[in-house]
């Protein structure tokens, strides 16, 4: 299937005269579910300027979405045709506006404005920003670019603000970090499933089948502040078969998680409820772990959290009895954002690691712990080479073994590649600082929508001499950008992702781009062309994957034994994509992680104590309730896609602030009201919208709008020490109505 780039004659050629392609076997823009999906262009014309056809979508048999779609999946081909896609090179002119221009001359002006501020300030003073959308071999060569022909430390991507925090902890405790270290399949023949700040209902419904055997046996637990889509699967007797209740929810104070898990691991531990066989075999570190849980006994937990003492009881009991070790099915245990997003996170994430231990649950088919992870590459995309301090095949960059093999790989000197950069927040926050980058390169991310205290990122964003933005529509980004440059859309280009479970799986081109958008891989060879620099940087999508192929192998993430041709193989075959580690060609893969031991020096999984500290932003008396953030069913992350299907848009048009009934009457908000949001940050005005599914003491803010309503003018930027990850999930907010303002 052509990978192509349209020409000029073919870009003003009618749409009705163009040959239609065969439909495409595929998979979702959206979120690491990765439904499979069919696309099928038409010979309708296209609207003006574009030389697309249009795409009709089919949901396609996988074991992760068995057909089915979302919203988002059935309506997303509308995002190919959105009216104001960009479809030509754009530069900021001496009035202040953007201006159209060729490639050569937008190129041209960056290399010449880059080499300029690195031969000035040196090569630290260039960034790079990513996304976690991007194919592999995009997050790839993204990696291979700034460290080779820039040859900046200064990189790093958003999925900074997605799985940061499970990866850092799996790392330490596991030896390896992959989101579902398991087959999503496999939670269907559990009898529990502990599922800790992830609405799946709404982020990515077609998982919910998975969780049909946990809530026929009673055995789903969903912990969250609000009750969610997915909080009432597991306590409203009406959504499920009408045999009662499907499960538990526990509604815990904002930013608390922790606290319930160390409760958790209390009670199986004081009850006499542990696999201790298990932790004898395969584990270090429990006696330490022990000695911690210890001093979280239920009634101080309750204290803490606001979750029940026979709630707590109750939930640690069911998980036990579902654990192997006691003729159960099997339980697992899973977070999300929810609990990741946190100053503490990296603590979160390993006391839920603790607790799956201490029942037996990792590495044993049909139990476990895993990650949900969020974005559409989130896993692929910060395993070979966008995170700050990782090299491909998730090498650490200051290993001289890692360093050595890539650089053999890369064709240059091992010590010519840059140490360690620092993490996305500390990254934005020296941007136009003294001695800080001058300039950033942003693919893939809309940061002035999604990261953290949004006012200060604008700030230091328009203190950069130079701010280049690749995007396929003109986000708020790239609306304060000096240079835009049109890229493609996952319809419109080759190359491979990775799901949640690890799976790497296979991206097919469609339809040609609009107008004159390139795929970033051409972009960044053509800029090391402009820039003198020696490095090899392939534009075909599949010689990009055979070259990643070798520089991951041997690595922890192994794609050394995959190719295009043989992933094409596996699914004409009717297989479902291989699980890395995949070492070599007549490797089956790996959908089952820890079987036999784990990939730490001496096989065991580490158990590390943590203890619950709380939120950094505390409550106090301007400042006297929880602000919690997150997503809806109808949009995605910035909202940069979704914002731009008429079907979603017109669903959820404006954001709303969420606040129970209680606290709507005594703020004197009514429901349907405008309501002003103030943290220390910022403030935010949206509708208010009453419900009892938010506990009174929080109010619960989507994150999905850019302007008066972004959700990310409220955050606090504070970091969890271990892995960076921004506190996203809590702060301190004073509420009030709109008007007095």
């Amino acid at each position: 299937m052509s990978t192509t780039t349209p020409t000029s004659a073919q870009a003003t050629a009618p749409a009705s005269a163009l040959p239609v392609a065969p439909a495409a076997a595929t998979h979702c823009p959206y979120c690491a579910l990765q439904c499979a999906m069919t696309l099928t262009p038409t010979a309708l014309p296209g609207p003006s300027g574009s030389v697309a056809p249009e795409v009709s979508v089919a949901g396609r048999e996988f074991p992760t979405n068995r057909g089915g779609l979302c919203q988002k999946g059935w309506t997303s081909a509308s995002v190919l045709r959105a009216a104001d896609r960009l479809t030509v090179p754009l530069v900021r002119g001496r009035s202040g506006e953007m201006e159209p221009t060729t490639w050569d001359a937008a190129l041209d002006l960056v290399a010449s404005r880059l080499a300029r501020i690195a031969a000035e300030s040196g090569p630290q003073a260039v960034a790079v920003f990513g996304g976690g959308g991007l194919t592999n071999e995009k997050a790839y060569t993204l990696g291979k670019f700034a460290r080779t022909v820039l040859r900046t430390p200064f990189i790093d991507y958003n999925g900074r603000f997605c799985m940061a925090s499970a990866a850092a902890a799996a790392n330490r405790s596991l030896g390896a970090d992959r989101g579902l270290p398991f087959p999503l399949s496999d939670l269907g023949g559990a009898d529990a499933v502990l599922l800790l700040g992830s609405n799946v209902a709404e982020t990515m419904p077609p998982s919910v089948q998975h969780l049909a055997g946990a809530r026929a046996a009673g055995g789903l637990v969903v912990v969250d502040p609000r009750r969610s889509a997915t909080a009432r699967l597991a306590d409203d007797p009406s959504t499920g078969s009408g045999r009662g209740a499907q499960g538990v929810h526990l509604q815990p104070v904002p930013g608390t998680d922790l606290a319930v898990l160390l409760g958790l691991a209390h009670v199986v531990l004081a009850e006499g409820l542990a696999d201790a066989a298990y932790l004898a075999e395969r584990t270090t570190g429990f006696d330490d772990v022990a000695r911690s849980v210890a001093a979280w006994w239920p009634e101080r937990v309750e204290a803490v959290t606001g979750v029940p003492v026979p709630e707590l009881r109750r939930v640690a009991r069911l998980l036990a009895a579902a654990s192997p070790s006691r003729g159960g099915r099997g339980a697992y245990v899973l977070t999300g954002r929810g609990v990741e997003q946190s100053s503490q996170g990296t603590a979160t994430v390993t006391a839920a690691i603790n607790l799956a231990l201490i029942l037996g649950l990792v590495g044993r088919v049909g139990s476990g712990y895993g990650a949900v992870t969020g974005q559409g590459n989130g896993q692929g995309g910060r395993e070979h080479g966008q995170k700050s301090d990782q090299l491909p095949g998730y090498r650490k960059i200051d290993d001289p073994a890692a360093r050595e093999h890539v650089a053999a790989v890369w064709g240059v000197d091992p010590e010519s590649l840059p140490g360690p950069g620092v993490p996305a927040v500390a990254l934005l926050r020296s941007l136009g600082t003294p001695g800080g980058p001058r300039a950033l390169l942003v693919h893939g991310s809309n940061l002035l929508v999604s990261a953290p205290d949004a006012a200060a990122v604008r700030a230091r964003l328009e203190a950069l001499d130079l701010l280049v933005v690749c995007d396929v529509v003109p986000s708020e980004t790239a609306l304060i950008a000096d240079v835009v440059l049109p890229v493609t859309q996952w319809a419109e280009e080759e190359g491979t992702m990775t799901s949640l479970e690890g799976r790497v799986i296979r991206r097919r081109k469609a339809t040609d781009a609009p107008g004159d958008a390139r795929s970033e891989l051409w972009v960044w060879a053509e800029l090391a062309r402009r820039l003198g620099s020696p490095v090899h940087l392939a534009t075909d999508p599949a010689e990009v994957f055979d070259e990643l192929a070798r520089a991951s192998a041997g690595g922890v993430a192994d794609y050394g034994g995959l190719s295009h041709a043989r992933l094409d193989d596996d699914e004409a075959g009717g297989g479902p994509g291989f699980h890395w580690p995949v070492p070599a060609a007549d490797h089956p893969g790996t959908p089952r992680l820890f079987l036999d031991r784990f990939p730490t020096p001496d096989g065991r999984a580490r158990m590390i104590p943590v203890d619950h500290i709380g939120p950094t932003d505390d409550l106090r008396p301007d400042a006297p309730l929880w602000l919690t953030t997150g997503r809806v069913l109808q949009h995605y992350q910035s909202g940069a896609q979704t914002h731009r299907v008429p079907e979603l848009e017109r669903l959820v048009p404006a954001p709303y602030a969420e606040l129970h009934p209680l606290l709507g009457a005594r703020l004197g908000v009514p429901d349907g009201a405008r309501v002003r949001l103030t943290t220390a940050r910022g403030t935010t005005t949206a509708t208010a919208r009453w419900t009892d599914t938010v506990r009174p003491d929080t109010v619960f803010l989507p994150f999905h709008w850019s302007g008066e309503g972004s959700a990310n003018l409220l955050t606090t930027d504070a970091v969890d020490p271990v892995s960076g990850m921004p506190e996203f999930k809590v702060c301190a907010v004073a509420v009030a109505p709109a008007e007095e303002a």
